[in-house]
């Protein structure tokens, strides 16, 4: 058997102290318990890089909740930094801008959203996300499974 080191040591006891606590294993801090109400630190999100199929931008996004979770409703943190790229929704969704401006684009009308701002996107949209300099959003998405669709 190899020796145990300090840091496996720490990983061992911080996943003990974290299931104690309700908290699940994930990068960012989440608290579950047995009724199924979930709660998300939402500054804890580090979103990771997402492939927009376009060369140079600087998009990330990361789902915080699993489809066992929540098998009806989508929620996550997407991140932009002077980015712009095509997307057609095959699903409902809601953006709320935690920081920066976020432009959704469709035809010729940009909508902006700023810190605070909701917006919402209708199922079959086909649009344009954007950021003129950066943008922290929270999406949430009907059905859960939005890369499925």
């Amino acid at each position: 058997m190899s020796e145990i080191n300090k840091q496996m040591l720490e990983k061992i006891i911080k996943k003990v102290i974290l299931e104690h606590m309700g908290q699940t294993q994930e990068e960012f801090i989440k608290y579950s318990d047995k009724s199924g109400v979930i709660s998300i630190k939402g500054d804890t999100v580090k979103p990771e890089k997402f492939d927009t199929g376009k060369e140079g931008d600087e998009v990330y996004l990361k789902d915080v909740l699993s489809i066992e979770e929540s098998p009806r409703l989508g929620c996550g943190i997407m991140e932009m930094k002077e980015s712009s790229f095509d997307w057609t929704l095959k699903y409902d969704e809601i953006d709320y801008v935690i920081d920066g401006t976020l432009e959704i684009v469709i035809d010729d009308i940009k909508v902006v959203g700023k810190k605070g701002d909701i917006i919402l996107i209708p199922k079959n949209t086909t649009i344009k996300f954007s950021t003129p300099n950066s943008c922290r959003f929270m999406y949430v998405v009907y059905p859960a499974n939005w890369q499925e669709q």
